[in-house]
């Protein structure tokens, strides 16, 4: 279906044709001054220069068109030429019922078939997930959620750091542990030999002290280095214990993730781009790309227009060993082979840019992805403490994911124990789901590229621009509706709109559908944010306003459920495409 504004543009496009003007001048916008008017179109100023006419003749014209039109209420000539346009409540109350039965809410649907890869996590293996990682899976998770609800083919992936020297440190420190087991012989046999049970905490423990051992012994690092290598060439003692740490792994991040609402299609790393890595060099070679410099194999990625100098994309080591940007590069030859994406999309610390930037124009130069499809980098800022420093635990230390998670979740507990609308069977639950509401809305709410302070008391609050407000806007309609089950049968029945502040909800609602599509182009979840918080402050104010449980006039008591009804199912689908569940009570 179309929106509201397109509705509307295509209503006085045809208003600016009719009377002898270019079509596209008839562009409709949401008004800057809703005191003044809903709507309005600025044409008139455009067309004034190419017609040689004053701005307020052609808008005069067009007014006169759409006078004529029962769903205008009221077209003004304001100013210089400006066009305000209120639209009347048929009008809007028509489309509300063709949103209200649209499987998509009326967000735009994409006409082509467009497959966008999500790249977002990139957890290394071995260690714990800490708070570094919040922001990537947070607005990852966002990002995609927008890309399947405006109608892509949307597949997100982990993409684990599993091939790394971190491995070869653990596999080190593990063996100088339990020498009893045999993973240093290349003829290893799982069936026959002895095999060691790590887990989670182990691995959390063993890696931070290998890696502080290996800046202080050197022979330690040089061995942790040379496993490293002969695991990557297929050692099988190596590999088996590998694959026990990759497994350990997953299912620890797994548990975190689940936790967050964040949930990967794939849990590819960089193991798997390891196969495609000589095809991809085949293919340089092939094209000629490659040149020896320094002892490296590079690929010159600068561009003539340029004004900084881009560094070669080195592809081997003067060691023969590959480096991040060759996994990189595998891994879009990969997607590519999988998935044939229109788009792939790397959620990742802006500090990466100028590595992304190399790799793109390495992967578009050896045509490893189609010619069309865009790579993009969608960089963010970092995640601040008070002190407007990166959040840290007390003593200056990384925080642990989970660490923050509980913080949160134990401030969540604390506030439900003052609810008396929360049953005791429901309190953890809900804890969990506000805990995951403050987390992720006092994240997004922020534009992805701004840094952001991290306060508990704020994200926690039941007032303001929080997730948990929006929860709770959520369950009084959901206490609301429940009191009033026998006042409706579950059909949309607005009878009319009956005061300034309900048609000011209903455009809120009319007007959800645009900024999705806002969302997805500019790839910023921050606008759904806004319009959520909008849309339920606005109800609130109308709830506040109005008795509905007590109100004898039938017509407007339905109408006013049927609002509420309406406002809860936007509400909903808004807080899904942040990755945030609602409560059923609080």
């Amino acid at each position: 279906m179309k929106t509201l504004l397109q509705i509307l543009t295509e209503k006085v496009s045809d208003a600016f044709k009719k009377c002898g003007y270019n079509y596209e001048l008839g562009r409709v916008t949401v008004s800057d001054r809703q005191d003044l008017c809903e709507f309005q179109c600025n044409g008139a100023l455009s067309g004034a220069k190419q017609y040689k006419k004053a701005p307020r003749i052609i808008a005069n014209e067009i007014k006169e068109k759409l006078v004529t039109d029962s769903d205008f209420e009221k077209v003004e000539v304001i100013g210089a030429g400006f066009i305000n346009i209120n639209i009347s409540s048929k009008l809007l109350i028509d489309y509300l019922v063709e949103l209200n039965a649209d499987k998509s809410l009326g967000i735009p649907q994409t006409e082509n078939q467009e497959t966008v890869v999500v790249d977002y996590g990139g957890p290394n293996c071995a260690k714990p997930l800490h708070i570094g990682h919040l922001r990537a899976a947070i607005i990852g998770e966002s990002l995609k959620r927008i890309a399947l609800k405006t109608g892509r083919n949307a597949i997100g992936d982990v993409h684990l750091g599993d091939w790394g020297l971190q491995i070869g440190l653990v596999i080190a420190e593990v063996l100088e542990r339990f020498p009893e087991y045999n993973y240093n012989d290349n003829n290893f046999d799982e069936e026959h030999e002895k095999i060691i049970k790590l887990n989670a905490e182990m691995l959390n423990e063993i890696y931070p002290f290998a890696s502080k051992k290996s800046k202080e012994n050197t022979e330690f690092k040089s061995l942790a280095q040379q496993i490293t290598a002969k695991m990557q060439k297929g050692h099988k003692g190596y590999l088996s214990l590998w694959k026990q740490i990759l497994d350990i792994s997953k299912d620890d991040f797994k548990i975190i993730y689940d936790s967050l609402n964040v949930h990967f299609e794939y849990w590819y790393g960089e193991s798997d781009a390891e196969k495609y890595v000589d095809r991809l060099t085949q293919i340089l070679e092939d094209k000629n790309l490659l040149y020896e410099s320094n002892g490296a194999m590079v690929v010159d990625v600068q561009q003539e227009d340029d004004k900084t100098e881009i560094p070669p994309v080195i592809i081997k080591k003067s060691d023969n060993s590959s480096i991040y940007a060759t996994s990189d590069l595998a891994t879009i030859l990969q997607r590519q082979l999988d998935f044939q994406p229109t788009s792939i999309w790397y959620v990742v610390d802006s500090r990466q840019s100028l590595h992304f930037n190399q790799v793109f124009r390495c992967a578009k130069k050896a045509s490893i992805v189609d010619e069309n499809a865009t790579l993009e980098h969608l960089g963010f800022g970092t995640m601040n403490g008070k002190d407007g420093k990166p959040f840290k635990t007390r003593d200056g230390g990384v925080m642990k994911l989970s660490d923050l998670y509980d913080i949160v979740y134990e401030k969540a507990l604390e506030k439900l124990s003052e609810s008396n609308f929360v049953s005791k069977e429901n309190i953890d639950d809900t804890a969990k789901k506000i805990t995951v509401a403050a987390l992720k809305f006092g994240d997004l709410i922020n534009h992805r590229l701004k840094d952001y302070v991290f306060d508990v008391d704020k994200f926690i609050a039941t007032k303001g621009k929080t997730g948990v407000f929006l929860l709770y806007t959520v369950a009084r309609i959901n206490s609301l509706l429940k009191k009033l089950e026998n006042s409706y049968d579950g059909s949309l029945d607005i009878k009319n709109i009956y005061s300034k502040l309900e048609k000011e909800l209903l455009l809120k609602i009319a007007l959800t559908p645009e900024v999705f599509v806002k969302a997805f182009n500019e790839k910023a979840p921050n606008y759904i944010c806004d319009n959520a918080y909008d849309l339920a402050s606005v109800y609130s104010s109308f709830y506040n306003d109005n008795h509905i449980t007590t109100e004898t006039d039938m017509d407007k008591k339905k109408t006013w459920i049927s609002l509420s009804m309406l406002v809860k199912k936007v509400l909903v689908n808004q807080l899904d495409a942040l990755g945030i569940e609602t409560v059923e009570e609080m």
